[in-house]
């Protein structure tokens, strides 16, 4: 008890020292801190297992497989993504429910978000199985890259029902008001998942050694014991949330708000998955070492932005807690206090990170440290736009307005990334889609990759918070049902 009164007393005063610099209202601050450092905690575990996974990776075998296993991790994401969209419906219902006092129908709509995530994610696992080699083949021309991404695809697939189903059960807790829990499962889970893929890695003790696959391996198996233990935790009855084993099955009004509101992020991080692998392509016409740096620099960074995950979350609680109560200036300020407070700890996070560059580069094992230094420090540059993105993303997603974030995810992705990191191309390099040729390259190299990077984050976060700068999502949120059933 006493080391847990401590802990709480350094976490409080963070946001009591920003008050007092007068950048946040101190109450506010705090709740949004509460809320967003297990998400953080949470979501820096799952960073670190995947940089793990490079960085064994990379050990054992080198540049070509840390490519192979970026490549192939794209695929998989396109799976995640989905399932943080739905659960973005999850957590936007859930809370709104439950800021009504309707604690009944937000057990219901988790009992939907279940069946929701499989209905999704099954048929990807099969695509994958069958047509793993053929999908990597797209992005690269690499033989050892294919092989190696095709079998970390195939392996770490098998286990995306069960990434779902534990993606909506922490957002249906945090949707409640409690991202502890999750926090607990993944403190339990994440360390386990690191274990397994260094000893299927390098094949220590008795185990084989299984490269790649043995990453994929050790993934799979630690996200079905996550699905496990949430499954127990939400059917147990103890927390504010629960999955109904009996009882009503279906409910169409709470699954049309869910897809209302999972629909647009889902096409948006369709969107934003889809723009990744032009740009990998033109990473792969640079070079395997240009997608092993950019692989090992985001994947670096993504500690930093962690807080953003939190923040975003946070604001996603608080104001659809605070909407479904009825109190909107109240959901208004609860947004940009979170903005505040999560671009603080986000600059901080990625100036140590930063400075820290070149040895962490060096830690991976690769033979291009330079260019993955310079990777990590785009990242960093990009942070503040990052921070700002999701941030306001998350607060729009409380009010159930999910639009404006997917019209930022194409204008950056689609208007700005892809065109500007297409000058980096050779002018040589010719590009025929649906019959029609050209040659988009200006020989800029490396320059326009970053500066691709920048645009793109940037962008994002201007149209996010236009979004809530102006107001409009709180008439968004006011049409939006959620109370009664069919």
């Amino acid at each position: 008890m006493a080391v847990r009164a401590l802990v709480q007393r350094v976490l409080d005063w963070f946001p009591a020292v920003l008050a007092r610099l007068g950048l946040v209202e101190r109450v506010k601050a705090t709740e949004a801190f509460d809320l967003a450092v297990p998400v953080m905690v949470t979501g820096g575990l799952r960073v670190l297992l995947r940089m793990a996974d490079f960085l064994f990776v990379g050990l054992a075998l080198g540049d070509a497989a840390i490519a192979g296993l970026e490549l192939g991790f794209q695929y998989y994401f396109i799976g995640f993504g989905l399932s943080l969209a739905l659960t973005s419906g999850t957590i936007s219902v859930v809370s709104r429910l439950q800021g009504a006092g309707e604690r009944a129908r937000a057990n219901l709509a988790v009992k939907q978000s279940l069946w929701l995530s499989l209905a999704v994610s099954l048929p990807l696992t099969a695509v994958s199985w069958v047509y793993a080699e053929p999908l990597v083949g797209v992005l690269t021309g690499d033989p050892a890259v294919v092989r190696y991404g095709s079998a970390y695809l195939q392996v770490v697939m098998l286990s995306l029902a069960f990434q779902f189903w534990s993606m909506v059960s922490a957002r249906a807790l945090a949707g409640s008001g409690d991202t502890r829990t999750p926090m607990y499962v993944r403190l339990l889970t994440l360390p386990t998942n690191v274990v397994l893929n260094a000893v299927l890695v390098f094949g220590l003790g008795p185990a084989p050694t299984l490269g790649v696959v043995g990453a994929a391996l050790g993934t799979a198996i630690a996200n079905m014991v996550a699905a496990l233990v949430f499954f127990a935790l939400l059917a147990s009855g103890r927390y504010d949330v629960t999955l109904p084993l009996g009882g009503r099955q279906f409910d169409a009004g709470l699954v049309r708000e869910i897809v209302r509101v999972a629909s647009p992020l889902a096409g948006m991080r369709l969107l934003q998955t889809t723009a990744r692998f032009p740009f990998l392509f033109i990473l792969g016409v640079l070079g395997t070492p240009a997608v092993a740096a950019y692989a090992i620099g985001r994947r670096v960074m993504m500690f930093a932005l962690m807080p953003a995950w939190g923040y975003s979350t946070a604001a996603s609680t608080l104001v659809g807690q605070s909407l479904g109560a009825g109190h909107e200036d109240e959901a208004t300020d609860y947004g940009w206090q979170t903005l505040r407070l999560g671009l603080v700890t986000q600059l901080l996070a990625a100036g140590v990170l930063v400075l820290a560059a070149r040895p962490i580069a060096t830690a991976f094992g690769t033979a291009h440290v330079d260019l993955t230094v310079d990777f990590i420090r785009v990242f960093g540059l990009a942070t503040a736009g990052f921070s700002v993105s999701r941030t306001m993303r998350g607060s729009l997603r409380g009010a159930g307005d999910t639009h404006w974030p997917l019209y930022g995810t194409f204008i950056g992705s689609y208007v700005v990334r892809i065109p500007l990191a297409a000058l980096a191309l050779p002018t040589a390099v010719t590009i025929s889609v649906a019959g029609f040729s050209m040659t988009p390259g200006l020989g800029l190299g490396y320059p326009a990759i970053f500066l691709a990077l920048l645009g793109d984050y940037y962008t994002k976060a201007v149209v996010n918070t236009g979004r809530f700068w102006s107001g409009h999502w709180k008439a968004v949120a006011r049409r939006a049902s959620v109370g009664s059933a069919d």
